[in-house]
């Protein structure tokens, strides 16, 4: 079996590592082509129809540092497009978001929850998801990826710039990227369809997170301040469900981020 993998960064290292372990072939397509991978800007449609065949592809690229609207139609709408033309019937995973929720009100939000975010990036996630969709394929909303040698809250909080807005009550929800990675091979290899939301079983609120960090490194309590409303992912207060996907034979190895603090904290 051959995959071919869109998108070769931080998670995508990940998902053909664990295909690879598997047994599976993965040629993997960059933006730049760094590395083994190959060339081809996948808003580009006679690039994508150059595109070797593949038994399975994976749609994870990112759309860059400080992607706006603009390059997240091209990467992402476009190219789910462009993918589901090029490869029609072959099993197709694409990496989207939970940011494509806009629940404020910390709710439990499960698939079949109301996706109405109030980004334009994030519509233009959802446009991506329903080309997928349509031509059978999967969806993985991914919640905020952490993992080896990258974590915002852990590098703010050992890094003394943590703050906790407000009363620190909003839900942190979070999956490490090996368990993202474990996924995209589960949903891949079962053949799923439709949408499934990637986050660890234990959303924490701020506040919950930064005392636990504080008892588990020594270290004071990070100060209160105000939100953070320009966050990326925009600002948000929900609890993401993962009960679908751990329904489809997916299981966590790092069932809640305070799991994997000590092991990370040595890579940053």
């Amino acid at each position: 079996m051959n995959l071919l993998l869109v998108g070769h960064g931080y998670l995508g290292e990940a998902v053909a590592a664990r295909f690879r372990e598997q047994g599976w072939e993965v040629v993997t397509v960059s933006l730049s082509g760094g590395g083994d991978s190959i060339a081809c800007d996948v808003s580009d449609r006679d690039a994508v129809m150059a595109l070797p065949n593949a038994d399975a592809v994976v749609h994870c690229a990112a759309s860059g540092r400080g992607g706006g609207a603009e390059a997240y139609q091209k990467v992402y709408v476009e190219g789910c497009s462009n993918l589901v033309e090029r490869y029609p019937g072959k099993p197709l995973c694409y990496t989207s978001s939970t940011s494509v929720y806009g629940q404020t009100d910390g709710s439990i939000v499960t698939e079949d929850s109301p996706a109405e975010p109030d980004r334009e990036t994030s519509k233009m996630l959802l446009a991506a998801e329903a080309i997928v969709i349509e031509a059978g394929g999967v969806v993985a909303r991914l919640s905020g990826i952490y993992g080896p040698g990258r974590s915002v809250i852990l590098k703010k909080f050992l890094g003394g710039e943590a703050v906790i807005e407000e009363d620190g009550c909003r839900f942190l929800n979070q999956i490490h990227r090996d368990d993202a990675a474990e996924a995209v091979f589960q949903l891949i290899k079962s053949k799923a369809a439709g949408i499934f939301n990637v986050c660890d079983s234990k959303p924490l609120t701020q506040r919950e997170c930064y005392e636990a960090l504080s008892e588990l490194f020594e270290r004071p309590v990070p100060p209160t301040g105000p939100r953070d409303l320009n966050r990326k992912r925009g600002w948000t207060h929900k609890q993401v469900s993962n009960a679908k996907l751990r329904a489809n034979g997916w299981k966590p190895e790092f069932p809640c981020f305070l799991d994997a603090v000590r092991s990370v904290a040595q890579t940053l």
